[in-house]
């Protein structure tokens, strides 16, 4: 795909007030004394930082005793960095509430789903409809925004901190009364709701908007559409307060303003495609999660999405670790290298800036074994020779801003049909949405293959194919941008469980697979889950799991059938011809080589190149490119040393390479190549 068919991005550069890229990081001065502030910006610049986030936790600092403020320390704080040269990534703040405030108002903490409140003591402890919270948290940023509006060290605003990491849900009476008014605004009247969530069933119909509850801890299963509803309003009331603090921002500030997602496998409550158009700059958080098999697949994962939302454009890594954090049943160091081939695996694909949580480890809290760009350690360890080593890289990459990302398939995914996906009453408790998008996301990851990630519904014009894993909810329309792609002539893989249920959760009848039956030419009458460990052999010599299906053609032919059981013979993976272009359809869980292999035949069919680099067996390829140059990402995750053949000016190093060249184990290659002009 040629890069200059992309619609164009939300942000063509991210505007932080540098030439180059973004080398950052987290800074918690409360912390520390003013006799530490001074060396550490010393060494800020020794590093090479050239923007430091600052308040974000400084509620209880600034607001010590209600309407009380004492900005001293973040005004000296702020110059410091100023007369460094360092920008400010100001923090409003309102991320956990201070004590005074819990005190004063208990009713504002948060409630589980059995009806029990959690005390304070942690972070976040706020409900996101309490109008006590919003009203406190709202003057803070206004006293925030007053003061530093128009500082010139002042180069962006930072909203809170990771909306919804703890109290995305929250069940209280004034969390139910904001549900009702959510409820109202969406469907009119009573009647439509009833409609919309099926309250026939159980004798669940109501009468008035009143006696609607969330979806609290009942004895037997919760109305799936009530939960999803609920799930969409958690969502949108986070999305609120960030707007509301966002407008107060904007009444002293003309700088962009955001908040830090969090893209990752372990945080499922927001639906970021709904907040994107509210950010000036995309940013995310991400840790390597080693609860996965393979974590450097999932980082990659997280920052195709986060460039998604970002439509193509430039974004922001606003945290991420130098080694260990502290949150994970197994906190691992990281190995040499692996810091720096982590950071350039978020700038390969599409990452202007790229900072750290945080700038020197914590002494106290729960933290404090959480690492840091300055360890316990201090400069005498390696952890700080190879940050100084990567600060040096962060600024010879300046080159790559504006550039793109090139990517010839898109794979769908959303965070609303996860938690569709993922409902209870299912088929089988087996089945995980992400799981699902992960597998062959990473089949692409093995493959080499550019990818862009983008919302069901979002146009697929200039990709050649689309994967399309698990989609069980889609919206008519989503469901009709497959089919047209397709029908132009472009090629679709697409998932068992897929089309299923419209935005109600409702079932589409007639068949499965639901909203694709007709681009997939197949019909299915039921679902036939397989029990714990077991599989089904496959014709082509590799077997299925998890999930199978009694698969009838109607009009698509079979590539692959059921070898056994009682499947014989029927069809497991199958192609049909729609319009110009072709689909597949896959109907139960591929072993990965077998997955590999049949994208790797999608592909081909489609004229995708794979496999241009040595890809596969842990070695990450990715490309960006501008008009006149490209700019080969090589990543080595493996304990081996590879060869590839990439000829042009390696970055890392800083020399020109030709021929057959070895990338070290954990090692990191950026080739520039000049691009041939016709």
């Amino acid at each position: 795909m040629d890069t200059n068919t992309l619609p164009a991005p939300a942000t063509t550069a991210l505007g932080l007030g540098t030439t180059g890229l973004v080398f950052g990081c987290d800074y918690n001065p409360e912390q520390w004394t003013p006799e530490v502030w001074a060396e550490d910006v010393a060494l800020m610049r020794e590093a090479g930082v050239n923007l430091v986030a600052i308040n974000v936790f400084g509620w209880s600092h600034v607001e010590p005793r209600p309407g009380e403020y004492d900005f001293s320390g973040l005004d000296t704080v702020i110059e410091l960095l100023h007369q460094a040269g360092i920008g400010v990534n100001l923090g409003t703040g309102t991320a956990s509430p201070p004590p005074w405030l819990t005190t004063l108002h208990p009713e504002m903490l948060p409630m589980v789903a059995d009806g029990t409140r959690r005390f304070p003591g942690g972070r976040q402890g706020f409900c996101p409809s309490s109008p006590v919270y919003r009203s406190h948290a709202l003057a803070l940023v206004r006293a925030t925004a007053e003061r530093y509006g128009q500082h010139p060290a002042v180069r962006l605003w930072h909203v809170s901190n990771e909306l919804g990491c703890h109290n995305a849900y929250c069940f209280c009476d004034v969390s139910a009364d904001a549900f009702r008014d959510w409820l109202r605004a969406r469907y009119a009247d009573v009647d439509s709701l009833n409609a919309a969530w099926g309250t026939a069933f159980w004798s669940q119909r109501y009468s008035a908007f009143d006696e609607v509850l969330p979806p609290r801890a009942t004895l037997s299963f919760v109305n799936p559409a009530q939960t999803l509803d609920f799930d969409r309003f958690s969502s949108d009331q986070l999305l609120d307060h960030h707007r509301a603090e966002a407008e107060v921002i904007r009444q002293h500030s003309a700088l962009p303003v955001t908040t830090n997602f969090m893209v990752a496998a372990h945080i499922t409550a927001l639906d970021y495609w709904s907040w994107a158009d509210d950010m000036d700059v995309i940013a995310n958080d991400h840790y390597l999660d080693h609860r996965l098999d393979r974590p450097e697949v999932e980082l990659a994962f997280a920052a195709d999405t986060t460039r998604g939302l970002a439509r193509g454009g430039a974004w922001m890594l606003m945290e991420h670790s130098t080694g260990a954090v502290n949150w994970q049943p197994r906190n691992l160091a990281k190995a040499p290298g692996q810091m720096l081939r982590n950071t350039v695996g978020h700038i390969a694909r599409g990452a202007d800036a790229v900072c750290f949580f945080q700038w020197r480890a914590s002494v106290q809290g729960t933290e404090k074994f959480h690492s840091a760009l300055l360890p316990h350690a201090g400069r005498d360890s390696r952890t700080w020779d190879e940050v100084v080593a990567l600060g040096s890289l962060v600024e010879r990459l300046g080159e790559l801003r504006g550039s793109r990302v090139v990517a010839d398939v898109a794979v769908v995914f959303g965070w609303e049909v996860q938690w569709a996906a993922d409902l209870e009453a299912h088929p089988t408790g087996d089945l995980r949405y992400l799981e699902q998008v992960h597998a062959l996301y990473g089949a692409l990851w093995d493959l080499g293959v550019g990818v862009d990630v983008v919302a069901p519904g979002a146009p697929l014009d200039g990709y050649a194919v689309v994967v399309v894993p698990e989609l069980y909810l889609v919206r008519d329309e989503h469901a009709a941008v497959i089919d047209r792609f397709v029908a132009a002539g472009g090629t679709a893989l697409v998932t068992f469980f897929s089309g299923i249920v419209d935005e109600r959760d409702a079932v589409r009848t007639g068949g499965y697979p639901g909203a694709f039956r007709h681009l997939l030419g197949v019909h299915v009458d039921e679902f036939m889950p397989l029990p714990v460990g077991g599989t089904l052999a496959l014709s082509d010599g590799s077997r299925g799991s998890l999930w199978s299906e009694p698969v009838a053609l109607r009009g698509a032919e079979a590539v692959t059938t059921y070898a056994e059981g009682p499947l014989d013979g029927m069809p497991a993976v199958t192609r049909n011809t729609h319009g110009g272009g072709t689909a597949w359809y896959v109907s139960t869980v591929l072993e990965d080589d077998a997955r590999r292999a049949l994208l790797r035949r999608v592909l081909d069919g489609a004229g995708v190149r794979a496999g241009a680099a040595p890809a596969g067996d842990g070695v990450e390829v990715v490309r960006r490119r501008d008009d006149d140059h490209e700019w080969v990402f090589l990543l080595n995750h493996t304990d081996r040393t590879v060869h590839h053949d990439e000829s042009g000016h390696e970055l890392v190093g800083d020399h020109p390479v030709a021929g057959r060249t070895a990338l070290a184990p954990g090692g990191t290659h950026i080739i520039r190549q000049d691009r041939k002009r016709s």
